[in-house]
């Protein structure tokens, strides 16, 4: 990509907008890439994908525990171990010795220990106190909707309409002599 599509990108002047450089890089991909023999496998890309077994997709369990994160803890005379202020109970065949705790940051609820590479099985919970991982950031608010109501042009209007009524009358000693038209847009205050 960098030694043909980028350098021919360049050599045109680049792309007008984001569709036009969707556009150009398909085509090149489609249309070059896909059909040069590669060195090394002597096929093209699209012959070595479609001679290929078809991709195993990994189910949502297995996409959810690839993405666990992973803490060892030595497990106290009491069958217990401490994570992160918490306290869950486990297997009491496993005191003295250290296990692997795997969880979801999200949710400390739920914590899965294991030996030796071994599954054992959900530990416990004993004592939650927190429920997330420390440096786990909560999720940011969505933005507030929009209502429909401007208002701040109503504040502004409700300030104009106040300040209006508060003045009522001419205020004879702000006009000046040389404008006749004046007298009539000054208001004195009572």
């Amino acid at each position: 990509m960098r030694s043909q599509f980028l350098v021919e990108l360049e050599a045109r002047g680049g792309a007008r907008d984001l569709s036009e450089l969707n556009e150009l890089f398909g085509a090149w991909l489609v249309g070059v890439y896909h059909r040069t023999v590669h060195r090394e496998t002597q096929q093209t890309p699209l012959e070595r994908r479609l001679a290929a077994p078809p991709l195993r997709r990994p189910s949502p369990a297995e996409l959810h525990d690839a993405f666990l994160w992973s803490e060892t803890r030595l497990v106290s005379k009491t069958a217990s171990v401490s994570l992160f202020g918490n306290v869950y109970e486990v297997d009491p065949a496993l005191v003295g010795v250290r296990v692997q705790l795997l969880f979801d940051p999200f949710d400390l609820s739920q914590i899965e220990f294991r030996y030796q590479d071994r599954p054992m099985g959900q530990a416990t919970p004993l004592r939650i106190g927190r429920h997330t991982h420390p440096t786990v950031k909560p999720a940011a608010a969505p933005p507030p909707k929009a209502s429909g109501i401007d208002y701040l042009a109503l504040v502004r209007d409700r300030l104009d309409h106040e300040q209006r009524a508060r003045l009522g009358r001419i205020a004879y000693r702000n006009l000046s002599p040389s404008d006749p038209d004046a007298a009539t847009s000054q208001e004195e205050p009572e």
